[in-house]
């Protein structure tokens, strides 16, 4: 048995998410979003370099050593799967390792919106989620490719590094390629889904000019195109597809993105008031003709007033989201002031000891 999986078993039964490794410093876990060390004993050059090669592929261990990064997936056992990110830092040795469901949530169970469904009906264009890293974009997107899995005969192609979830074939076929390992890049996985009689398409990472053109290009011919990008809410998400293209071209795509996008889910995760956990708030913008028009002017900041407004065709604004969790006593204020874009409207409800902590930390916290 590898040496790190006695780590991954304290990771599991800690209730982690998150096991951090690092040379010269104890090992850690993140539990509910907080880091604490789960020993006092301190990992050296040696032990760190046995416990990273013993569970890494040689190829890989060579790219990892020449480049100083590396991504891959890591199965302990049946019930126990892990996201793997190798790193150099100033002290030698570093990894950092994400806990994979090896069960695919619900949305149901997730409990995100009911409308995140619909976006699993739709036959072509381009749905975005959205969030920082570790806010539940890959748990919302796997279960929404389930929820398709469960009901359509489709042909779903994903293109991801590392492959976190994996998927079994129900009623769809779904074809999962990790990144550089069965196809070299994004775009190279993308652009040959477009001669592999695909439905659907999974982008892990929508992060270059190539892999954004790609996936509008293939949303317009008639694809249905998941993405994700790192950014916190639909006007941001919509100005960063545009800004990645240089200033001669921004008009056409603009146009592009008017006519594909179908919508945008922002995700940010919120610790529960319990204690137990962490749960998802979402920002979500259905396209219509008002976000169309919008997007092919380059009004974004006009955005807003249209999700405010269109709670009929179930849209939801961040703030909105979080203010509920708090009204329901699922969230503390402090949280939600954390948490939300206008800051001021969540002020007043901090209790005196959390106000002076809020003005000390300035209102650039998310």
């Amino acid at each position: 048995m590898p040496i790190i999986d006695g780590y991954f078993q304290k990771l599991i039964e800690a209730g982690g998410s998150d096991l951090h490794l690092t040379q010269g410093q104890p090992p850690k876990v993140r539990v509910h979003g907080s880091i604490k060390p789960i020993s006092e004993e301190i990992l050296t050059e040696s032990v760190m370099e046995t416990m990273m090669r013993e569970i890494c592929e040689p190829r890989a261990w060579e790219r990892y050593r020449e480049k100083g990064d590396l991504d891959f997936a890591y199965e302990m056992d049946i019930d126990s799967r892990f996201r793997c990110n190798y790193l150099r830092q100033i002290s030698g040795y570093g990894a950092v390792f994400r806990i994979i469901p090896t069960k695919i949530a619900t949305l149901e169970q997730l409990g995100v919106p009911p409308i995140i469904k619909e976006f699993g009906h739709m036959r072509s264009g381009l749905v975005l989620v959205t969030g920082p890293t570790g806010s539940g974009k890959s748990t919302t997107l796997a279960a929404l490719i389930d929820y398709i899995n469960t009901n359509f005969n489709r042909h779903i192609i994903t293109i991801e590094e590392p492959i976190e979830f994996v998927h079994r074939n129900k009623r769809s076929i779904i074809t999962q390629r990790e990144v550089p390992i069965q196809t070299p890049t994004f775009s190279d996985g993308l652009r040959a889904a477009l001669r592999e009689d695909a439905d659907i398409v999974l982008v892990r990472e929508m992060r270059d000019h190539e892999t954004i053109s790609l996936a509008l290009t293939a949303a317009e011919t008639g694809l249905l195109v998941f993405g994700t990008l790192h950014t916190n809410n639909a006007r941001k998400t919509c100005d960063r597809i545009v800004d990645v293209f240089p200033a001669d071209q921004q008009s056409q795509v603009r146009t592009m993105l008017a006519a594909s996008l179908r919508g945008v889910v922002a995700q940010l995760l919120v610790k529960k008031s319990d204690g137990k956990g962490r749960a998802a708030v979402n920002e979500i913008m259905v396209s219509t003709p008002a976000v169309g028009a919008i997007i092919r002017e380059g009004a974004t900041q006009k955005l807003y007033d249209v999700i405010i407004g269109g709670k009929a065709q179930g849209m939801q604004f961040m703030d909105e989201a979080i203010w509920t969790k708090l009204r329901d006593g699922y969230i503390t204020p402090m949280e939600a002031y954390m948490k939300a874009i206008d800051k001021n409207r969540f002020k007043a409800f901090l209790p005196p000891e959390d106000a002076g902590v809020a003005v000390a930390g300035g209102d650039t916290a998310k």
